[in-house]
């Protein structure tokens, strides 16, 4: 039997297998028929984000962020590069700490932005500030 990926769909939540050995890129939800991957991150909020972490074999990297942050602002385009160079090896997803309040307090964020990575729901590297494209993409690629 070939090894398979579960990738969460971010516009129905539904579980995808993807079989390892195809491009995940292309790959559509089975059940809403929407691309898995698009053209920038998958927004969460508090509903989605414990099943979207826990439920997606490959490593999530979630930027918590807010509309009111000036840094995380000028840094949403360079996360959204990332994203595209290094998905479908990591899965690239943001949180709005504004209108997401428990899942930030659940993660202690206390700076914004922040960029958490998940492997198999539990967090396993940090990173604070905006940063780079390339530095962004280079954290990510050490820790996954």
């Amino acid at each position: 039997m070939s090894k398979t990926n579960q990738i969460v769909c971010p516009h129905c939540m539904a579980v995808n297998r993807i079989p390892a050995n195809k491009p995940a890129t292309s790959a559509k939800c089975g059940k809403c028929k929407k691309p898995l991957f698009g053209d920038h991150p998958a927004e969460l909020t508090d509903a989605t984000f414990d099943k979207f972490v826990s439920k997606t074999s490959v490593p999530v990297v979630v930027d918590f962020w807010a509309p009111w942050c000036g840094p995380c602002k000028m840094m949403a385009p360079e996360y959204a590069k990332a994203a595209k160079a290094v998905e479908p090896k990591a899965r690239f997803a943001k949180l709005n700490t504004q209108d997401n309040q428990h899942t930030a307090t659940k993660h202690r964020i206390q700076g914004i932005p922040a960029l958490i990575i998940f492997k198999n729901g539990q967090p396993v590297a940090h990173l604070a500030g905006a940063r780079p494209a390339g530095e962004i993409r280079s954290w990510v690629e050490s820790n996954i």
